[in-house]
Parts: structure tokens; sequence; C-alpha cells
């Protein structure tokens, strides 16, 4: 049974990944799990410079889910490099460094301070705030998506994931333009936008109003938004959005993904993501399944009654 997989030439030996914003650089998650198990371990965001955030409440919870407007707080690529890294390296999984920015310039930053480091691949998170197209996120113009793709592909020595946000009319035009302008994989779905408000003070339940809804709720649309791109393009998918078992992970292959990351499952049960990589064992295993890739994109049309 072979459950090893291939983005972009890096070899994972499983498709079970963590998903950015809710794993840290696993430190914290150590003690409840042996992270060589994983076939990848994506870190919290890096910038250019440390981000402080956005106030609080930042955090707040949904039937099905949770909302968080955390504002991708992080302590800039430098402190990344001298503290973070070095931990990573200690296990045997492959490191995926998250990266964000508010400019081109700034992603670019980053992307050139990793050039050297012992980082596996990069996975650019481009739904920040475009500040010099008045916020819009790069990742919610198709032209804009090609673009910032395109560049840090001349800049980056790792192969490229691009994140794609799902607040989007068409995630396939979206794929599309990031595949066109060089990306060697996609992940999709970030969060969905959301809001809450406390009826009893009758305020937002966030300071920043609107949040990132994450969590089971946000599955079936994942699932689908997964579907679309993997259709629409000729490069390996991620797939991500309310993952919390085995069975949830198997939509997303079974839809299209290469491989699959779990995030907001992880503040519920931290050792999650090796219970799941033990699921799709058995699964395989039930099922007479030699290879993963014998499941990738392999749904059919249901039986007609």
């Amino acid at each position: 049974m072979n459950m090893k997989v291939k983005l972009a030439g890096v070899e994972l030996k499983n498709p079970l990944m963590t998903a950015s914003g809710t794993f840290g650089s696993g430190a914290e998650y150590g003690e409840y799990m042996d992270l060589n198990r994983l076939g990848a371990v994506v870190t919290k965001g890096v910038a250019n410079v440390p981000w402080e955030g956005n106030p609080t409440p930042r955090i707040a919870e949904t039937a099905g889910g949770m909302l968080n407007a955390i504002g991708l707080q992080n302590p800039g690529i430098d402190r990344f490099c001298e503290r973070d890294l070095p931990f990573l390296k200690q296990f045997d999984t492959k490191i995926v460094v998250n990266v964000c920015g508010r400019s081109e310039s700034d992603y670019l930053e980053v992307v050139e301070r990793l050039a050297g480091e012992a980082v596996d691949l990069l996975e650019i998170n481009i739904s920040c705030p475009n500040v010099k197209e008045g916020g819009i996120a790069f990742g919610q113009d198709p032209k804009a998506v090609e673009r910032i793709t395109a560049a840090v592909k001349k800049k980056a020595r790792q192969p490229v994931i691009m994140k794609l946000s799902p607040n989007v009319t068409d995630i396939a035009e979206t794929a599309r333009a990031a595949q066109a302008g060089g990306a060697d994989v996609l992940s999709l779905i970030n969060t969905l936008t959301g809001m809450k408000i406390d009826v009893h003070r009758r305020c937002f339940a966030l300071a920043n109003r609107t949040g990132g809804l994450s969590g089971p709720a946000v599955k079936p649309v994942a699932v689908r938004m997964v579907y679309q791109a993997a259709q629409a393009v000729k490069i390996p998918v991620i797939g991500m959005g309310g993952i919390l078992t085995a069975e949830d992970a198997l939509e997303f292959i079974l839809a299209g993904a290469s491989a699959v990351a779990v995030g907001t499952a992880n503040f519920v049960r931290p050792d999650v993501s090796v219970r799941i990589v033990e699921g799709l064992a058995s699964y395989m295993e039930r099922y007479g399944v030699e290879e993963i890739g014998e499941l990738v994109g392999a749904v059919k049309d249901a039986p007609q009654s």
C-alpha cells in the first residue's frame, strides 16, 4: 500500500498536510502527535516584517465552525528563519512556508529571503488585501492572480503553491489564471467571509466586523470548488475546508485533490491529522487500493434510481 504523493516533484510520504494559520510551526502540537507522520507541515503566514494582527475580539464560534479575524499576526521572516525553521528541520516531513503580503514587493521580499533556506514548497496567500488596489484581495481579480503568480515564480527557488480565495464568482477562472502565471500547485479553499452579531449586546462579535469562516460548515462549498478547480487545470490541487475525518479527506481526494490540509479540526483534536492518516490507510486496505493516486479525481456520477 503506497500513500506517497508528489507535488511539483516534491514527494510527501502521505497526502496529509496541516493548513496554514492553524498549526503555527508545529511546536505546540509536538506533545500530541509525531510530526514525522505528516506528509507536510504548512506554517502560519509569514510576512516581510512583523504584523501585529487585528484588535480583539478576533475569534468567534459559529454553528459548525468558527470565524477568525486574526489579521495574519506573525513575527516576520527574520524571526521565522531564526526560531521556527530550525525546529521544523528536526522532523522527517516536508516544510511548506505560507507567504503573505500587502503588496507585490512584500511577497517578493519573503520569497527571495527563503530562496536559500531548507524549505520544500512555498504557499502564497493571495487572500491578503492589496493595499495598492483599494484593499481588494489579490485573489479576487484573475488578472492580479496571474500577475502576482508570475512575479513570485520569477524569484522563487522552490515550487510555488497559490492558495486561492473562495470569495470569487468563478473559482475555475481564478485557478486557470494562477496556472497561466506559472503556479506549480493550487491550494483551496481559504476561508469564506462571514459575520456574527451578538444580539444581546447588539454589537459585532468581532472587532473587525467580518472574519473568515472555517470548519465543517464550509466543507460542501470547498469540495465543490476543489472539483471545479481540478477540472479546470492540469497542475496538482491541495484540498482543504472543514476536514475532520478520513472520510472528509477522501471526499476532497475523490473530487480531484492530490493532497489535503487539515485546519480548524486541529483546535478540536490536536492529534487529528495523524488519525486521518491512519483512517486513509484503513480505507485503502478495506477497498484494496494499492496507490493513493488511484483515488484522485475518481468520483463518478451517482447511479440513477
